[in-house]
């Protein structure tokens, strides 16, 4: 590779059409366009890509002839095939983490990514306020759906082109629920002849994979591209069973024409994968300042407390039948997706169809939300004079003689265990947009108009049980069974609770909803001489129709029934209160909302090196599945108690500057944020009521010079809970998990033959909750690569994940240290290392 490619292929940070954002183009889309940095372009979206010269540093978003890149004002990042495959990362999650103002929480492994933007607020999981795409159209409509994440549904394979980010509140405009910005994960689509096979295999760690594409041209006229991938493997942790298993394959065919282009694809993708949630470590020290440190025989950047002895559970499904749910298939899901792109201009309009049938389901059965005690403790459970012994495991019916010593560190776990079958989670999506751009000399007006229809499924049910294990790494954690003075039994097979252990009510939910979205928008843009303005308004009018089963958390009691749940004849003390779906409980959801966004930019172009830029946005984010409780639903007419909870306003202005040069791309970004968030906790499931505030500075440049290239970031915020309508003694707080510095960095060389580099990335301290007791430190986590090339169509490559091995966490339940010194933590995997052979051709 010449050194002037490299930093085309190299850099994180790529000037991006923002049109392309909300999908790939036709015959003459920018496949090639491979410029480096950020570009900003008014009202983002407002039109299709078309083809910029390859080695040129312009848009051709919304005009007749192409546009340089320092002439547009919204912040947008490009990150392509080849640097992600040198990122190494393992997940959705890992990738993204190398966006500038982009906070990714990927520590429960693939599909439950929390994404949040700019300071915006993440108060339960998922991505609330930023939208994830997939060749310019969402997966779901709402980012935060309870199990299922937006990136459940998308894997990092060789279909991948690239992915595009556009940063800030123009994204509200031209895509609902997406007023922090959209993420849009672009397929290849047979531009260019030829495919790969590709082998990967972890050298530490269970993981064999296969991947395989291959596209090119069946005439001149039509394109087509097929690929997928299939694993299998432990993961990046210990789990004692394969908690990798599936894959998918997509594929596209394309028509062109003189004046534009046919697309028809789909995707098929059935895919398990591991979920990690919280473990424990010992801490000490102060809260502000812990010291955490790993409790003996549990590690906890390879370990979790699923286990080979923990594999089956017994639950009454939403019919209350006993179900035996497979604990190995932690988070599954399943999707079949079919499409429909075109883009013709006409009488002077160049009009874009999208269209997209996705079918979605699955489930997630994890150990969520346990509490660790002392042995001693969990024998209290039982009484004076109890007993503990294995239930599982190969000393499964020995007795615990010295509860102290059980699993090396003393602690027993209460695993709450989820049970949340997704029965269907699908939805259609049509966008349909139109543009044209006025020439008055040397100045353009540009127009577009558009209409975005879909359609949500929720429909779920979900509830717990509790287990009694002991604290063990390597997948080795075995149930345990308690038993009073006098033998009778506490437990069953490990069950301690057939419900949610500690709840009053039976924690059993059920929910069948239908989220319908009309949004017609529109834009005008107008560049004359070095000034670019634009504006940009969307309508965004929906209306819910659904029901739902929720049990009430007041009562105590209600719900409960006995079963005998493993068939022997014989009623149990679990078995004498299991959770059962209160089908006689029925409420129905029913309300409608509408909410206007807005946007409006100008840009600068002060020197040929030089612009600068400024922008305001209002948005808002609908709310779906995490209002459907009583808390927020009457539960006679299914009308929302309060209707301002049916969406969330988001106001935004940012202010920049940008200077490049053939060698250096740097810019700077201000932002200013305040947005509101209705809310149940992920943790606790209680309400939030709250409005947010937050400052900021963005930064992310390139520099390149011959083999050599270094692209970077950092994000500075400082954010604050403006209200809290149910507790204001958190007024003032900073927001958990909210770092005041992110920052990335990507150093490489590149000779033709060989390529090396690092990616960097890490934050500062953290709240563990809004209360602000409990501080966590900070980290910085390193990737490595090592790639060669000796031959044209043959790659070597060694990916390192956590090269340091470092304990880097995350996030944390606890919010202070207790009595017994164990802290609830998510921690990052530690170190992992793959090989991969990919033989082009």
């Amino acid at each position: 590779m010449h050194h002037h490619h490299l930093l085309l292929a190299t850099s994180l940070f790529a000037f991006a059409t923002p049109a392309a954002a909300h999908g790939a183009g036709g015959p003459a889309a920018a496949a090639n366009d491979s410029q480096p940095s950020t570009s900003n372009e008014p009202d983002a979206a407002e039109a299709p890509v078309a083809q910029t010269a390859a080695g040129s540093d312009t848009i051709s978003t919304g005009v007749a002839k192409s546009r340089d890149r320092l002439d547009s004002a919204v912040s947008t990042s490009i990150l392509r095939a080849q640097e992600i495959a040198r990122i190494g990362g393992r997940s959705v999650g890992e990738v993204l983490r190398d966006i500038a103002g982009l906070r990714s929480e990927y520590y429960n492994g693939e599909g439950q990514t929390g994404l949040n933007i700019r300071g915006l607020p993440l108060s339960s999981d998922g991505s609330k306020f930023l939208q994830l795409q997939e060749d310019g159209l969402p997966l779901l409509q709402f980012g935060d759906i309870q199990g299922m994440a937006t990136d459940a549904a998308l894997r990092i394979d060789q279909n991948l082109s690239q992915i595009e980010v556009i940063r800030g509140g123009s994204a509200s405009t031209f895509a609902s629920n997406s007023p922090g910005g959209i993420i849009n994960f672009q397929s290849k689509t047979g531009e260019v002849q030829g495919g790969s096979v590709a082998l990967t295999s972890g050298l530490d760690f269970g993981l064999y994979r296969l991947d395989a594409d291959y596209g090119g041209h069946v005439s001149e006229s039509v394109r087509f591209h097929v690929g997928g991938f299939y694993r299998q493997g432990e993961g990046p942790r210990r789990l004692g069973f394969e908690g990798l298993r599936g894959g998918q394959i997509k594929a596209n065919i394309t028509k062109d024409f003189a004046n534009g282009y046919i697309r028809v694809y789909g995707k098929y993708l059935d895919d398990t994968s591991a979920f990690y949630d919280a473990v424990p470590m010992r801490a000490t020290g102060t809260n502000t300042d812990p010291k955490l440190v790993p409790i003996a025989n549990f590690d906890p950047r390879r370990d979790t407390m699923s286990s080979r002895y923990n594999e089956q559970m017994s639950i009454l499904d939403s019919n209350n039948n006993v179900a035996l749910r497979d604990l190995t298939r932690e988070h599954r899901v399943h999707q079949a997706a079919i499409g429909l792109e075109a883009r013709f201009d006409v009488a002077g309009w160049t009009v874009t169809e999208r269209f997209r049938y996705s079918s979605m389901s699955g489930s997630l059965g994890v150990p969520l939300a346990t509490r660790f005690i002392p042995a001693q403790s969990a024998v209290a459970l039982g009484g004076t004079g109890a007993s503990l012994r294995y239930a599982t495991g190969p000393n499964a019916g020995q007795t615990i003689a010295d509860p102290s010593t059980i699993g090396g560190n003393g602690l027993v776990a209460l695993l709450n265990t989820i049970d949340l079958q997704m029965q269907d989670y699908g939805n259609i999506t049509n966008d349909l947009r139109a543009n044209r751009v006025w020439a008055f000399g040397d100045n353009e007006l540009t127009a577009t108009g558009g209409l975005y229809t879909a359609r949500q499924t929720i429909a779920r049910n979900g509830g717990f049980i509790t287990k009694l294990s002991e604290v063990r790494g390597g997948g080795n954690a075995a149930l345990l069974d308690l038993s009073t003075a006098t033998g009778t039994p506490v437990t069953q097979t490990g069950v301690l609770s057939y419900t949610l252990y500690g709840s009053a009510s039976n924690r059993r939910s059920l929910i069948d909803a239908q989220y319908a979205i009309l949004a017609p928008f529109g834009a005008l843009n107008y560049h004359f001489g070095r000034v670019s303005i634009g504006g940009s308004l969307r309508y965004d009018r929906g209306n819910v129709r659904g029901n739902e089963i929720f049990s009430n958390p007041n009562v105590a009691g209600v719900g409960l029934t006995t079963r005998d749940m493993n068939g022997d004849g014989v009623i149990s003390n679990p078995e004498r209160s299991v959770a059962f779906t209160q089908l006689n409980a029925v409420s129905p959801v029913n309300y409608d909302y509408g909410y206007w966004s807005y946007s409006s930019g100008i840009n600068f172009r002060v020197a040929e090196p030089l612009a600068v830029f400024a922008r305001y946005s209002r948005g808002a984010r609908a709310n779906a599945d995490r209002i459907l409780s009583r808390t927020f639903i009457n539960p006679q007419s299914g009308a929302l108690l309060n209707p301002s909870s049916a969406y969330d306003p988001v106001r935004q202005a940012e202010a920049g500057v940008k200077f490049r040069t053939p060698s250096l791309t740097l810019n700077l970004t201000g932002f200013w944020t305040k947005a509101d968030d209705t809310n149940a906790s992920s943790l606790s499931g209680l309400s939030i009521f709250r409005k947010y505030k937050a400052l900021g500075l963005e930064f992310e440049g390139g520099y390149h010079h011959g083999p050599y290239s270094l692209t970077g970031g950092a994000t500075y915020t400082s954010s604050e809970i403006e209200s809290d309508r149910d507790d204001p003694t958190l007024v003032g707080h900073t927001p958990r998990n909210q770092p005041a510095l992110l920052f990335q960095a990507m150093p490489q060389y590149d000779n033709g033959h060989i390529a090396f580099g690092a990616v960097v990335y890490g934050q500062t301290r953290i709240w563990t909750q809004d209360s602000n007791q409990m501080r966590l430190p900070g980290f910085t986590l390193v990737n490595g690569f090592v790639e060669w090339r000796p031959l044209d169509h043959l790659s070597l490559m060694l990916n390192a994940s956590n090269l340091f091995n470092t304990i880097a966490v995350g996030s944390s339940d606890t919010s202070s240290i207790p009595a017994s010194g164990i802290v609830l933590v998510r921690p990052y995997s530690g170190r992992t290392v793959s090989a991969t052979a990919r033989l082009s051709f």
